[in-house]
């Protein structure tokens, strides 16, 4: 019998309350190591919202928090399968969705907690089946400022990095866009944060994409390969569905490269594409 979302939830999620601002937002990614969270109302717990880093810095000028939130967020109730989960993170490409029960949020899953189901499954499913979204690359003598615009353009959250032959060298996310030597402490004060936060895994979630948001020139802080996570782990492309699943979810990666029979890189599979484990041969 098929799990239901109950059983996979995280109950009790961390939340965000409104009337609340931008940075009380901040501060509670920074500090969880959580890229995003449900927003509650304070007087009754009523969902209201869901806020993710990308949103703050989007619009970095708005410090309300119910003007920076998305309303009305797609949600599930607790007795749906684990399967009906999985279709709609693989049909939207989203990676938050509450648990509402009653209108009360009593939870929230996430794509991770389907790779831990996934990576104990029997599938005849393979990363080359379930890679769907291009394949955005770079060179590693490119200047970081181009890779920042290119990743805003293309909407993607990685890249591999490639060499003057076309070799797969090296990943860059927007997780590396910045060292730790770029920390300032008027940043982070602008963000609301102390500089206790910057020894936080959470802080380097949030700042490249305010440096990004706030910063006029960012041509000088050089090339590609100076922040880019070199040797790369990669699928091959007949790997099934429940390895890549236990990479991902063991080293709590959200993307990898997968390559061909010559070790040539073929595309880049993401965990919602993953979840194709769990949805049918037509999907």
């Amino acid at each position: 019998m098929m799990k239901t979302v109950a059983d996979i939830m995280t109950s009790m999620p961390i939340v965000a309350t409104v009337p609340g601002s931008r940075n009380d937002a901040i501060n509670l990614m920074v500090r969880n190591k959580l890229t995003g969270v449900p927003v509650v109302r304070e007087s009754d717990g009523q969902l209201m919202g869901i806020v993710s880093r990308r949103d703050v810095f989007n619009n970095m000028n708005e410090e309300q928090l119910s003007m920076l939130m998305k309303k009305n967020p797609i949600t599930i109730s607790p007795d749906k399968s684990i399967s009906e989960a999985a279709k709609i993170f693989y049909d939207l490409r989203i990676h938050r969705l509450p648990v509402v029960d009653k209108g009360r949020l009593v939870g929230i899953v996430t794509p991770t907690d389907l790779l831990r189901e996934i990576r104990t499954m029997k599938t005849k499913k393979t990363a080359i089946d379930a890679v769907r979204a291009a394949c955005v690359t770079c060179y590693q003598e490119d200047p970081l400022s181009y890779v920042v615009s290119a990743m805003k353009i293309c909407g993607v959250t990685a890249m591999p990095v490639l060499n003057e032959r076309g070799v797969l060298v090296g990943l860059i996310t927007d997780r590396d866009l910045f060292n730790d030597q770029t920390m300032d402490v008027a940043d982070m004060k602008k963000m609301g944060l102390d500089d206790t936060c910057s020894s936080l895994a959470g802080y380097r979630n949030v700042l490249p994409l305010f440096c990004v948001a706030t910063k006029d020139d960012i041509s000088d802080v050089g090339e590609v390969s100076k922040y880019m996570v070199r040797s790369p782990t990669t699928v091959f492309k007949k790997t099934t569905l429940n390895e890549v699943a236990k990479i991902m979810y063991h080293n709590d990666f959200g993307q990898l490269p997968v390559h061909g029979d010559k070790d040539e890189l073929i595309g880049m599979i993401y965990d919602v594409d993953v979840l194709a484990a769990l949805l049918g041969e037509s999907e």
